[in-house]
């Protein structure tokens, strides 16, 4: 009789313990959902035979847009927003059978933001002028969107704070520029400094300060989707 009683007891604690895992993984789901915040797309541009901007002592666009593409990711990341990256490596967005490449590459960038439908993308770049003087990160959006501006005014904020340019910048309306016209949703071009400025060309080639543009935009961006989340999701 004891030992029945022992193994109906036993039975019961295991019954308990299943029970009490059951809804420990269901909490730890529940948790998991409620942390993701959303996905937003990085876009690093450029890339494989399009360098971009090739700048003093020879620094290429495509390298600094990707390494601050990344840091950006893992920011992010640890603020608990999923993201993705239109690529994670020196190549271009395109066959590389394709007659036009840089057509196709935009297009596949625009089709890869179309199907992720991010909270948000912004696409990395760096800027270029005739005069060496001209200097200072500026970030643009397309000139109807009102979402779009308000991320670039915040971007533009932590970028000028942040970066200390000598010639702070206002983020600047566009509508010509391809991604702004063709992708779907909110998205900022944001240039985080000139590669014909001596100065900025030498700090952009270092991993310090490509940590301090990609912390300045995620700043920027944490404090526009804090002001959608205040207003409602209608904002997005």
């Amino acid at each position: 009789m004891k030992k029945r009683w022992l193994k109906g007891a036993m039975a019961l604690c295991m019954l308990c313990a299943v029970y009490l895992l059951s809804k420990e993984g269901a909490l730890l789901a529940d948790n998991e959902a409620e942390e993701k915040k959303g996905v937003i797309v990085i876009d690093s541009g450029h890339g494989g035979i399009d360098p971009g901007v090739v700048g003093i002592g020879g620094i290429q666009e495509k390298d600094v847009n990707l390494k601050i593409a990344k840091y950006l990711s893992g920011y992010l990341q640890k603020e608990g927003y999923d993201t993705v990256l239109t690529r994670e490596k020196d190549e271009g967005l395109y066959d590389q059978k394709s007659k036009n490449k840089k057509v196709q590459d935009m297009q596949n960038r625009c089709a890869l933001i179309k199907e992720t439908k991010p909270l948000l993308t912004v696409s990395i770049h760096q800027n270029s002028y005739q005069d060496e003087s001209v200097c200072g990160p500026q970030v643009f959006y397309y000139t109807s969107s009102a979402q779009g501006e308000a991320l670039a005014g915040y971007i533009q904020e932590e970028l000028n704070t942040q970066l200390e340019p000598e010639r702070p910048r206002q983020a600047k309306a566009n509508k010509t520029y391809y991604l702004l016209k063709r992708s779907e949703g909110i998205l900022n071009i944001v240039e985080t400094g000139f590669l014909t400025n001596s100065r900025e060309a030498d700090l952009l080639s270092g991993k310090e300060y490509q940590k301090k543009c990609a912390r300045a935009i995620c700043d920027g961006i944490l404090k526009f989707l804090k002001t959608v989340e205040k207003d409602g999701p209608g904002m997005v």
